[in-house]
């Protein structure tokens, strides 16, 4: 009877290095980290943590929200027939800003 058994995940490199630098400074492996990972879900019944939105500032939230109008169709969004058409509106803007 074989103690341990294999487990093979896809994860991006850059992820994967990263992580493998982190735990190393904690003395352990990707391995051992995921191991840990599985021991607590099982204790916990669930994940070993609360999942949460990320969390952004007024502005992001602002805008996030403006976007969620936009395409649910709450709100109409300006429309341009050009790029210059589009900059020149933006001059406007900046100079009411004033």
């Amino acid at each position: 009877m074989t103690k341990t058994t294999s487990l093979h995940i896809r994860i991006d490199p850059v992820v994967k290095k990263q992580a493998e630098e982190l735990f190393a400074l904690f003395g352990i492996t990707i391995s051992d980290a995921v191991h840990m990972f599985l021991s607590q879900s099982l204790l916990e019944s669930g994940l070993p943590f609360q999942p949460k939105q990320p969390r952004y500032n007024m502005e992001t939230e602002s805008a996030i929200q403006e976007a969620r109008d936009i395409a649910g169709g709450k709100i109409q969004a300006k429309r341009f027939l050009s790029f210059d058409a589009y900059l020149a509106d933006l001059a406007l803007e900046d100079e009411g800003e004033c």
